[in-house]
């Protein structure tokens, strides 16, 4: 009767966490974590100034997003303060706080249902961190921002005491220190917020010291990303043709609010915003004072008279510096009508100086003591460097037209419109957004830099770049692993043997080790190739201290098979026996 009982209690048992929602795994010992995006990444909320509880979700959104875009975000940039200011004087831009600041920047798109994946920004990896055992307000927050702004005016924010973005970064610091139990943070930056942290540090490194364990930067353009500012200045991108554009802001639009969508971040929008009044953009263009390996340059195909009236169709090279006449000369005519009122909006010097100004605070940022950073970049993609207009056939006769170029991006093919002079691209290697060569040049003392095959946005979705990032959190228990080239070695068998004859003592030994990683041979090479064998022999002479002894080893790879290579280790010693 006993067992009966018995067995009835652990059926019950058994029903009741079949029924009962399983609560998620929590470590306790995990350090906190916020997570900080780029361009675009974050929601942006219209508030208005005289009802506060009347707010409206402006990025982003599919139903009347090119109107709302028209009539709340668009922006001038003010030189006094460096900020770029919504031309809706009954509005603020704000951020929303909710989820302890992940719900800016987990789903950019709530509402949306069908085809959700195309605004996720950082939720695939608050998903993976959930199940590493963080928790949301304990030990995993967001940090949300006006992306339009200045990298460096955010965080100059905090000098002049203004009650915007970065006074909240620190603010924000504060309170996950606090809610973690005074817990170091370890800050997770995607693409330009690798740019806003290093701003932050540089600026405040007291506070960065005080309250940081840990930075990692993931996609981050430290030195630029070339290809797409250029032709982003000039034309703008789209990445989404077909009916598909009805629903999405237009790319004009996007052209005059000048927010770069994590340059190809979302199918949503249907265009990459051009860079006309927000400095964060000018703040994206290729580094003039770097070295590059390969300059990134702009290229235009003119047509020229000589001296006799002759007509010449040459190739014309300009650096990032020159470019900018080029940028001046083709936006000089830019205009936008706004509530009735044409509005000039060429290419702003003003931003370019203020963006030249946060470049030297850039290059004066270093890692503070008892912080560690580590940079992870996107590589194995084409990724525009260099951008040609026009051709010897039909060269361009007036830069203003340069404007009304069409370009269509989708993801690293990139296909050209029938307009005759539609830019080119020259491509370097890097995430298709971001060269590895601009993410990989951090200027920093880093722990370890990390090269992960992927897409600009989509990188934030890798399996392989969870695993590293795991590794450093210390959210796995694997000694193992090395992040650096992927792959983990596992001891599967270790034997010693000793014994002693005719005065000598002997010793034996075998280990076997699996090495585990993704990459994987291709089968014809896997059925043709044998086991590598090596030997090494060691021996030691005798003297007063020592007895004279031999060893030799012989060790055997075998040929990967399913992610998986088998390495033995066969060894005898000999030894005089003392």
């Amino acid at each position: 009767m006993a067992m009966l009982l018995e067995d009835i209690v652990r059926s019950v048992e058994l029903w009741l966490r079949l029924i009962k929602k399983p609560q998620p795994y929590v470590d306790p010992n995990l350090d906190p974590v916020l997570l900080v995006p780029g361009i675009a990444g974050s929601i942006l909320k219209a508030v208005d100034k005289e009802n506060g509880d009347k707010e409206e979700r402006v990025w982003i959104r599919i139903l009347a997003a090119d109107y709302t875009c028209r009539t709340k975000l668009w922006s001038r940039f003010d030189p006094q303060t460096g900020r770029s200011v919504t031309l809706d004087p009954k509005r603020n831009i704000v951020v929303p706080e909710d989820r302890y600041g992940l719900h800016a920047i987990d789903v950019l798109d709530p509402d949306m249902i069908i085809g959700r994946d195309c605004v996720y920004y950082f939720h695939d990896m608050i998903v993976e961190m959930i199940k590493w055992g963080f928790q949301e307000g304990k030990t995993l927050f967001g940090f949300g921002y006006d992306f339009r702004q200045s990298n460096r005016a955010l965080v100059l924010c905090l000098i002049s005491r203004l009650p915007e973005t970065l006074e909240r970064l620190a603010k924000k610091l504060e309170s996950v220190y606090q809610a973690s139990g005074g817990k170091k943070i370890n800050i997770i930056s995607h693409s330009m917020g690798g740019l806003l942290v290093k701003c932050f540090m540089s600026l405040h490194s007291d506070i960065f010291e005080k309250y940081v364990k840990n930075w990692i930067a993931i996609a981050a353009p430290f030195r630029g990303a070339p290809g797409y500012i250029t032709s982003t200045f000039l034309n703008g991108m789209s990445f989404v043709e077909g009916w598909e554009q009805n629903f999405f802001i237009s790319k004009w639009s996007m052209h005059q609010l000048n927010g770069f969508s994590e340059y190809r971040i979302l199918i949503l929008c249907a265009t990459i915003f051009q860079l006309i009044e927000c400095p964060s953009i000018y703040e994206l263009m290729a580094c003039p004072h770097f070295h590059w390996q390969h300059l990134p340059v702009l290229e235009i195909w003119r047509e020229k008279q000589d001296s006799e009236g002759n007509s010449q169709i040459i190739l014309e090279s300009y650096s990032p510096k020159e470019s900018i006449q080029i940028f001046k000369d083709a936006l000089s005519s830019n205009t936008v009508i706004y509530d009735g009122e044409d509005i000039p909006l060429p290419f702003n010097l003003d931003i370019l100086k203020w963006a030249d100004e946060t470049q030297k605070v850039l290059s004066h940022a270093k890692v503070p003591p008892g912080v560690k950073f580590y940079n992870i970049y996107g590589i194995s993609l084409e990724t525009p460097h260099t951008v040609c207009y026009g051709s010897a056939e039909v060269p361009v006769t007036d830069l203003p037209e340069l404007r009304f170029c069409e370009v269509i991006i989708s993801y690293s093919l990139i296909l050209m419109m029938s307009f005759p002079i539609w830019p080119k691209y020259i491509c370097v290697d890097g995430d298709g957004t971001v060269p590895a060569e601009s993410a990989k040049a951090d200027g920093l003392n880093a722990e370890a830099r990390v090269g992960v095959p992927g897409e600009h946005r989509g990188i934030l979705s890798d399996h392989h770049l969870f695993r590293i990032v795991k590794h450093w959190l210390k959210a796995d228990s694997d000694p193992f692993y090395n992040p650096i080239n992927d792959y983990v070695i596992l001891p599967t068998a270790f034997e010693m043997e000793k014994h002693k004859e005719s005065g000598l003592q002997f010793t034996s030994l075998k280990e076997e080790w699996e090495i585990i990683s993704e990459e994987q041979d291709e089968h014809d090479n896997m059925v043709n190739r044998k086991p590598f064998v090596s030997s090494i022999c060691i021996s030691q002479a005798g003297d007063d201290q020592s007895s004279p002894a031999e060893a030799c080893a012989t060790v055997t790879v075998h040929p990967q098979s399913e992610g998986k290579q088998h390495v033995e280790l066969n060894a005898v010693s000999v030894s005089v026996d003392a």
